[in-house]
């Protein structure tokens, strides 16, 4: 298997507005990134044009997924392919540019420096929230205080999703396998980072509301996170030893790929 550099790996659910331009943010924030767009049979069209974008470069990759649809397998099967690829890391942000691409090369200087798991965070010195109204905010404040008091983490901000993770550390927490169907999978991978004994820091990244498009996220969606936080308290997952075997995702592997 070749060695390739570093993956940034996007999940879509109707981002047809964004994902262009996003993709021309990622690969001018560092030409040497290549981006994989994990998209859940979006009825925009999200994936018709994330194909003919991978047509015309190859650093551009699209798993088109009609079935075992969701945030959190979404971000499973990216990290799959990641591993399955080759990739020395893999880099995980949203579509809806809320994460800055600006920011990629702060995440990868900061890998750089020996840690296993870097997160770009609101919560540290630098770190802002922009254009939400106060009462969203407030609710993050609090989401983020209840996660670290029941896993007992360290990081300043549970809640971000824009995470840079090193090969071995995809392979230690077995990110290819969370459970986790809808956008708990960022707490339950960053409590296996914990229990993997991983190298954890965090950089200051300016977070901004989504301009265009509609978000997902539900009150539904909001509780049941709650809940699998809690679950994850008394989970008995252990991490895999150091060097464990790559897992080989469900999912094909060519660049453009219909998934299903």
């Amino acid at each position: 298997m070749r060695n390739k550099g570093w993956l940034v790996v996007v999940p879509t659910y109707n981002e047809a507005e964004n994902i262009l331009p996003l993709i021309d943010a990622i690969l001018r924030a560092d030409p040497l990134l290549e981006v994989l767009v994990v998209d859940d049979d979006s009825p925009d069209g999200t994936h018709r044009l994330v194909h003919e974008a991978a047509r015309r470069d190859p650093r551009v990759h699209l798993l088109h997924r009609k079935t075992d649809r969701g945030r959190g397998r979404a971000g499973a099967a990216g990290f799959a392919y990641a591993l399955a690829q080759g990739y020395r890391g893999a880099i995980e942000m949203d579509a809806d540019f809320s994460h800055d691409p600006r920011h990629l090369p702060d995440l990868l200087f900061k890998i750089g420096e020996g840690h296993d798991l870097v997160l770009g965070s609101r919560g540290v010195p630098g770190g802002q929230d922009l254009g939400r109204p106060l009462w969203r905010r407030l609710v993050t404040k609090a989401a983020n205080t209840y996660i670290r008091l029941v896993l007992g983490l360290k990081v300043r901000d549970c809640n971000s999703g824009y995470r840079a993770w090193t090969r071995e550390a995809l392979e230690r927490t077995q990110a290819a396998f969370a459970q986790s169907q809808g956008p708990a999978i960022v707490q339950e991978l960053l409590h296996r980072a914990k229990k993997s004994g991983l190298r954890i820091a965090e950089v200051p990244i300016r977070f901004t509301e989504r301009e265009r498009g509609q978000s997902t996220l539900t009150l539904k969606t909001l509780l049941r996170g709650y809940w699998t936080v809690l679950t994850l308290r008394f989970s008995s997952w252990q991490p895999s030893p150091p060097q464990a075997q790559t897992p080989t995702p469900q999912t094909p592997t060519p660049r453009n790929r219909e998934v299903g």
